[in-house]
């Protein structure tokens, strides 16, 4: 039985202070949750969250994480950091990296290796834009990223990772696939894992839905049989997170 696990992306938002301020808000909120329930917070937040989160039920994660060791790579945090650091989720490939900063699937590959290398689990991103949707490429396209994603990926690593399927039309817009289509795409990727590794991974590894998910939409979209969470933007922002947690 896979295990629930609802992250939060906090993007581009909150100081270390504000950080600490919310974390120790919302333990007593989240606690005794039946989800796994991981904040993926910016860099320089990581560490104020760990301290914060400390003997709670919040695991903490990262935004994002380069595919070196270290060297001349001015502005990019390495997996050891992050694990120095007390994170075990990292975020890799989400479209706003890829839209903005340039990431590719092969870049994405490459963190995707890299993370399980230093033992962090990553949260994998795949989605499509409206436009290829309209055409009706989405399952096409989907697959692409996560076939390129996983090149070199063990069965074993694969049924430990976590992918987040976010539809970018639904990201921050209010916008939300319905059950149907979120269902559709996230039962496509199981089949795909499924194809790649077997039923044993696929069973095992775990799909989230993200774009515009709040609390009134959580229960809906989490009691598909193949969706096992969420990846949350705006709302994990703020104390309602603790309704897309509890959603039940």
């Amino acid at each position: 039985m896979r295990k629930m696990i609802i992250a939060g992306n906090w993007k581009m938002n909150k100081t270390p202070s504000q950080t600490r301020a919310f974390i120790e808000e919302m333990k007593p909120l989240l606690a005794g949750a039946d989800a796994e329930v991981v904040f993926c917070v910016p860099a320089i937040d990581i560490i104020p969250a760990v301290e914060a989160a400390a003997g709670s039920n919040i695991v903490i994660g990262a935004e994002n994480m380069y595919f070196e060791e270290k060297g001349a790579f001015t502005g990019e945090i390495a997996p050891d950091m992050l694990v120095d650091a007390g994170v075990k989720y990292v975020i890799i490939g989400h479209s706003e990296r890829r839209e903005y900063f340039a990431e590719t699937n092969e870049t994405v590959n490459k963190k995707v290796l890299k993370a399980f290398e230093h033992g962090l689990t990553p949260i994998v991103c795949c989605g499509e834009t409206l436009t290829q949707r309209e055409q009706g490429i989405t399952l096409d396209w989907i697959r692409q990223q996560i076939k390129i994603a996983f090149l070199g990926v063990t069965a074993e690593q694969a049924a430990s990772a976590v992918i987040a399927y976010e539809p970018i039309w639904a990201i921050g817009t209010g916008k939300v696939a319905t059950t149907e289509q979120a269902q559709e795409v996230c039962g496509a990727i199981r089949a795909l894992i499924c194809e790649l590794y077997g039923t044993e991974t696929a069973e095992a590894i775990r799909i989230q839905y993200g774009g515009s998910v709040a609390p009134k939409n959580a229960a809906e979209l989490f009691a598909q049989p193949d969706i096992d969470g969420g990846l949350v933007g705006g709302a994990s922002l703020k104390t309602d997170f603790e309704q897309v947690v509890k959603f039940k």
